[in-house]
């Protein structure tokens, strides 16, 4: 696949541009901080940019590695603790003789 496919939606970025192309996630991502460009998450979002450029795979793997880069370190997918307490409920068997 070459490195101007696009992805199948941009992805916006935190200054407010996005990205559109294989090409435009590249660029990006070499121009990060090298602390950051470092990052677990970013080296994932490099490795699946590499894999979908050389073996032909969906622009979908490549667009999910940039975005759980670019969100690395918020909450938004942790989930909140309960609010409330569960209910308890007791089990009562009832005998019959017969």
């Amino acid at each position: 696949m070459p490195w101007s496919a696009p992805f199948d939606d941009p992805i916006p970025l935190p200054d407010g541009r996005q990205i559109v192309t294989l090409r435009d996630a590249a660029t990006y991502i070499t121009k990060l901080p090298k602390a950051e460009h470092d990052a677990p998450e970013w080296r994932a979002a490099i490795e699946a940019l590499m894999l979908v450029v050389g073996l032909g795979g969906p622009t979908m793997f490549a667009r999910i590695g940039v975005v759980r880069a670019l969100n690395r370190g918020s909450a938004a997918g942790i989930p909140s603790p309960r609010k409330k307490a569960a209910k308890k409920y007791r089990i009562i068997r009832w005998f019959c003789e017969t």
